[in-house]
């Protein structure tokens, strides 16, 4: 579904605010700044590492618990041709924008989720908004714990 050609900003960049690892996209400042100089090679192992990460935490984070819904709810959202990974994330966004909950589309939070906490918590909102919102979250922890362990210098 993305374009490897493209770049991964999605407009919420925090690099130019002082972050190592950006919130928005979660590629790391250099990766940003150097961007267009990459080959298409250099770019796509980028979007690699990125896809990989978001399809690790969707791992940990959701279940299916009805496949025959699951498979249902992707083909109204035209997701049925999409490769799987990318068709949770995609469905999951779907939902999101649908007001949809994960049991709708026959699928759950891991048993052991706890939702972090929320400044501004809303009554209304369903479980796939805070379940993008986690994804979100874990993996620009991720994605920091990473830079910090291979590029950033110690002090």
């Amino acid at each position: 579904m993305q374009l490897k050609n493209r770049t991964p900003c999605v407009g919420i960049c925090s690099t130019t605010y002082g972050d190592l690892v950006c919130r928005g996209c979660k590629r790391f400042s250099h990766e940003i700044v150097q961007w267009n100089g990459y080959d298409k090679d250099q770019q796509g192992l980028i979007w690699d590492r990125l896809t990989s990460l978001r399809d690790e935490v969707l791992d940990y984070l959701l279940v299916r618990n009805d496949e025959a819904l699951y498979m249902t709810t992707c083909s109204e959202a035209g997701l049925a041709d999409v490769d799987a990974n990318e068709q949770r994330y995609q469905l999951l966004r779907w939902m999101v924008r649908d007001n949809k909950t994960l049991n709708e589309a026959g699928m759950a939070l891991v048993a052991d989720f706890v939702a972090p906490a929320s400044p501004n918590p809303n009554p209304n909102q369903t479980d796939t908004l805070t379940a993008l919102q986690a994804l979100d979250a874990e993996t620009y922890s991720r994605s920091k714990a990473h830079y910090e362990r291979n590029f950033k210098v110690p002090v």
